[in-house]
C-alpha cells in the first residue's frame, strides 16, 4: 500500500498520484530481464573478445540503476523543462554527430562512435529521442503562430540529420528518425499528398540504398536468398530458438550464445529464447507492447498537441526499435543492427532509452490545464 496520500503536496508525493505507475513496473521488468540476458550472454562475448567473463556484464549492470535513477529524475519534470531540455540535447548532440564523421572510430565498417573524455558515446542514439521531443514543439509552434515556419524547419533539420547518418553509414537510425517525423508530421495534420510524397520517398530512399551502400545490398540480397551472403549469426539464432522450445533451458544454459558473436547486443533475443524459452519471449513482447499501448492509452482526451506529438514520437522510436531487433532476429527481415531496449548491451543506447522513457512519463502525467507548460 503506498505510503503517499492524495493530500500530500510534496513533489514525490504529486508525482506519485500522477505519474503512469504501470509502465514504470513494465520498463523495471524490461530491465530486469536485461539484467538476467547479460550476466548469461556475457561470458561468451567477453571471452571472443579477450575480455574478463563478466566484464560487459558488469558495465552493463553498473549503467542500469543510472538509468533507473534518469528515467524517475526526468519523470518529475514539467513539460516545459522537457522541451527546453530536448533542443538544448538536440543541438548539442547533433554537432557530436558531425564531429563522428571526423574524429569518430571506426568498427565493422561503420564511424558511429566518439570518445569524449575516455568515455565512447555512440551520438545517434540520443538524438533519436530529442529530435521527436523537438520537432513536435515546432509543429506545435506553427499551429499556434503561423508565422512560424515550424513544418519547413522539420524538413531540413531531418534532412540534415538522414544525411549524416547515412554518411556513417547508418541506415536502420536514419530509417527511425524518418519514422518519428513522418509519424509527427502525419499527427500534425499532414495532407494525403504530402502522405504519399513520403512514402514514395522512402520506397525512393530504400532502392537508392540498396544500389548506393554495399552493406545494405548484402543484407538484403542475405535475406531474399538463402545461398547469398553470410547466414551464419541467423542461423545460429534461429538454432537457439529451435533449442529453447516453450521454456527454455534455463538461465546461463544455452549453448549457442558461445558461437554468436553479437549474442549479447544484436542478438540477445535468441538468447532469451533459449534459455527462457517461448513463454518468457512473449512475455518481453508483450512488456514493449504494453509500454507504448499504455503511453497512446495517456494521450486520449490530451488538450496539448506538443504533448501528443511528443510521446508519439517517442512511443513509435520505442516500439519501433524493440520491434526491429526482435524481426532481425527471427529473420523476418534483414539485420539493422539495432539494440533491444533495455536489453541489449550498449551504454548509449540505455541512457538514451531512459532519457526518452522519462520524457514520455513526464508528459503523460495528469496535469490540470495547462500545468508546466510554459
Amino acid at each position: 500500500m503506498s505510503s503517499f496520500t492524495r493530500a500530500d503536496t510534496s513533489v514525490i508525493g504529486r508525482w506519485w498520484w500522477t505519474v503512469d505507475r504501470w509502465t514504470l513496473v513494465a520498463i523495471v521488468l524490461l530491465m530486469g530481464f536485461g539484467a538476467v540476458l547479460m550476466l548469461a550472454a556475457s561470458p561468451a562475448a567477453g571471452g571472443r573478445i579477450g575480455l574478463d567473463a563478466f566484464q560487459l556484464a558488469n558495465r552493463q549492470l553498473l549503467l542500469l540503476p543510472f538509468a533507473a535513477v534518469l528515467v524517475f529524475v526526468l519523470s518529475l519534470a514539467s513539460p516545459k523543462f522537457v522541451r527546453r531540455f530536448s533542443v538544448i540535447g538536440l543541438l548539442v548532440f547533433t554537432f557530436l554527430l558531425m564531429l563522428t564523421l571526423v574524429l569518430g572510430h571506426e568498427i565493422k565498417g561503420a564511424s558511429r562512435w566518439i570518445s569524449l573524455f575516455g568515455v565512447s558515446l555512440q551520438p545517434s542514439e540520443f538524438i533519436k529521442p530529442f529530435f521527436a521531443v523537438s520537432i513536435a514543439w515546432l509543429f506545435n509552434a506553427e499551429k499556434e503562430n503561423e508565422d512560424i515556419p515550424g513544418s519547413r524547419i522539420v524538413a531540413g533539420y531531418w534532412a540534415l540529420l538522414v544525411t549524416l547518418l547515412l554518411l556513417q553509414p547508418d541506415v536502420g537510425q536514419a530509417f527511425l528518425v524518418t519514422a518519428i517525423w513522418g509519424a509527427e508530421f502525419f499527427l500534425a495534420g499532414l495532407s494525403l499528398l504530402w502522405v504519399s510524397g513520403l512514402i514514395g520517398g522512402a520506397v525512393l530512399g530504400l532502392v537508392a540504398a540498396y544500389f548506393l551502400l554495399p552493406h545494405v545490398t548484402a543484407r538484403i540480397d542475405s535475406f531474399f536468398d538463402p545461398t547469398a551472403g553470410d547466414h551464419y549469426q541467423i542461423g545460429r539464432s534461429i538454432e537457439a530458438f529451435m533449442n529453447g522450445g516453450l521454456y527454455g533451458r534455463g538461465p546461463g544454459e544455452g549453448t549457442v550464445k558461445a558461437q554468436l558473436p553479437d549474442a549479447h547486443s544484436d542478438f540477445i533475443f535468441a538468447v532469451a529464447g533459449e534459455e527462457l524459452g517461448l513463454i518468457a519471449c512473449l512475455m518481453i513482447l508483450g512488456l514493449f507492447c504494453f509500454v507504448v499501448l499504455r503511453g497512446f492509452s495517456r494521450l486520449l482526451g490530451e488538450n496539448s498537441l506538443f504533448v501528443l506529438l511528443a510521446v508519439a514520437g517517442l512511443l513509435v522510436q520505442f516500439g519501433l526499435q524493440a520491434l526491429i531487433n526482435m524481426a532481425s532476429a527471427l529473420h523476418l527481415m534483414p539485420t539493422k543492427g539495432m539494440t533491444l531496449p533495455f536489453i541489449s548491451y550498449g551504454g548509449s543506447s540505455l541512457v538514451a532509452l531512459a532519457i526518452g522513457i522519462g520524457m514520455v512519463l513526464a508528459l503523460t502525467r495528469r496535469r490540470v490545464g495547462r500545468e508546466g507548460m510554459v
